[in-house]
């Protein structure tokens, strides 16, 4: 199990990690769920079956423990939209840009986010399985527990919701009706 786990880990460690910063916008708090992920990982990867990939599976659990906690709090939803000064955040700048380069990334990120705090839970864990962890329609909707469709439509209504607000702040989309969240 130990190999398993360490394979389980190195793979898919950062990917759970992003997933859940971008969901609670905390990284201290971040940093716990995902050991709770890891806990129940050890758990249950005995019952395991196979029937869907270690990532979708492990996605799964994520987003589980993630609603678990804001199930436990008192009023999460307003609590949703004061977690984490994006500003701060070191992975979304990088290391040789200019400093107005960063000043006008920095803005994009926070209205980009502010975007997602007015989608839905659902709205909000599609963007980011999809946009920031790469899985495909048909991984996010097993991770979900969800038909394909259901994915493509709350996809769909979520990036519309996301461009209205990045409208609203003066940023025009791309024209193809996708919002570009790298």
């Amino acid at each position: 199990m130990d190999s398993v786990f360490k394979r389980i880990y190195t793979k898919y460690h950062q990917d759970v990690f992003q997933f859940l910063i971008y969901m609670v916008k905390n990284r201290e708090l971040a940093e716990d769920l995902v050991q709770e992920v890891y806990i129940r990982v050890l758990k249950s990867y005995q019952n395991f079956e196979g029937k869907s990939s270690e990532k979708t599976w492990l996605f799964s659990i994520a987003r589980n423990v993630a609603i678990d906690y804001f199930r436990k709090q008192k009023g999460w939803r307003g609590k949703l939209i004061h977690r984490f000064d994006w500003s701060s955040n070191k992975e979304a700048v990088g290391e040789h840009q200019l400093p107005d380069e960063i000043a006008m990334q920095n803005e994009t990120i926070r209205q980009l986010y502010a975007g997602l705090d007015q989608c839905s839970t659902d709205q909000k864990s599609v963007i980011i399985m999809r946009y920031l962890n790469d899985l495909t329609i048909y991984e996010t909707a097993e991770v979900l527990g969800w038909t394909e469709s259901k994915v493509k439509t709350t996809q769909h209504r979520a990036l519309k919701k996301l461009k209205k607000v990045m409208n609203s702040y003066g940023k025009e989309g791309d024209g193809d009706g996708k919002t570009r969240l790298g």
